[in-house]
């Protein structure tokens, strides 16, 4: 399975290397990554594969709101097929 997670916040050091540190973790590989920052504002979206996760989803995205909270920053997970669906033209 395959999802898009999404990382939105102010910047501030540290954002990449804790999330990318969560996914290494929890066995999740990062497929592609794109980042920028827009003024003030840190964006990132990911492409990971959750094949190998070592818990369920619902779980991810739970441990994603707390990592997210500890970061200050907004981070949200979608199933890949979700994603395409609510942008689908």
């Amino acid at each position: 399975m395959r999802g898009i997670v999404t990382v939105i916040g102010k910047d501030h050091k540290g954002i990449i290397a804790a999330v990318s540190g969560f996914m290494a973790a929890g066995e999740i590989n990062i497929l592609d990554i794109s980042q920028t920052i827009m003024e003030e504002y840190f964006t990132m979206i990911m492409l990971v594969d959750l094949g190998d996760a070592k818990v369920e989803i619902s779980e991810i995205r739970k441990q994603l709101d707390e990592l997210g909270s500890s970061l200050r920053v907004k981070i949200s997970l979608t199933h890949q097929d979700v994603f395409d669906a609510m942008h689908r033209i």
